[in-house]
């Protein structure tokens, strides 16, 4: 849906950065666009995720395929992700809660963006324990912010305001070995121009420095001339 449409991009965006692009791990997939079949039988017995995770898989295999067979992946998903909206969110606590929780996904999250018109709460994270989800941990500080530690993920996941006077709050992602936020995509990109942008002013003045240089140096060359010029009468009166 169009509601959830920004937030998911930029959780997919994130995630792929930090997950399969980047330092930390390579066998991931990540995906909003495909299914997870349940039925060996019949692939068209399947449900899909707004988002959803796989760690320590061949994620080359899964997007040649298009769907995710827990039986040829090795495994069943390890996180799946829901975003609220009127439509979906009856649901994503009922029927794909139960369905989640019978083909195995290690976590289930649900993110609602109004701060729980829709599902009753802003952030919701459950964990697979003996076969049936039990709620995580997740903390509401002074300013609303709310935040739960996603162990699949290795990161917090937060609800959380951009200014005091949004209705509705961001998906946001924090590094808990560093404490900071991960940079969404704009800020990656306008910090790219930004840097971009100092470059060129550096090159500038590297040029102006060279050109000053080499004036410089040309009004050295035009004195020394005159010098030899001088010294050259010099010789020619003494000779007389």
């Amino acid at each position: 849906a169009m509601y959830q449409e920004p937030i998911l991009a930029e959780f997919m965006y994130l995630l792929d950065h930090y997950l399969v692009y980047g330092p930390r791990r390579r066998d991931v997939f990540v995906s909003s666009n495909t299914f997870i079949c349940y039925d060996r039988s019949n692939l068209n017995r399947r449900i899909g995720p707004d988002c959803y995770v796989a760690v320590g898989v061949d994620a080359a295999a899964i997007r040649s395929r298009r769907l995710y067979l827990p039986w040829e992946a090795g495994k069943p998903p390890d996180l799946a992700l829901e975003v609220a909206s009127v439509s979906t969110a009856h649901i994503d606590t009922g029927r794909k809660r139960a369905r989640y929780e019978s083909i195995g996904v290690g976590e289930y999250w649900r993110f609602d963006a109004t701060g729980g018109r829709y599902y009753g709460e802003p952030l919701v994270g459950e964990r697979l324990v003996d076969g049936r989800y039990q709620r995580m941990e997740v903390r509401r500080e002074m300013d609303g912010t709310v935040w739960g530690y996603s162990p699949v993920l290795g990161l917090y996941l937060v609800w959380e305001l951009e200014s005091a006077g949004d209705r509705e709050a961001y998906l946001r992602l924090y590094d808990p070995a560093t404490g900071r936020r991960l940079e969404s995509y704009t800020e990656m990109r306008e910090g790219r121009e930004a840097a971009l942008e100092r470059a060129a002013a550096a090159d500038e003045r590297a040029d102006a420095a060279d050109e000053r240089a080499d004036a410089a140096d040309d009004r050295a060359d035009a004195a020394e001339a005159e010098n030899r010029s001088l010294r050259e009468q010099i010789r020619r009166l003494l000779g007389r």
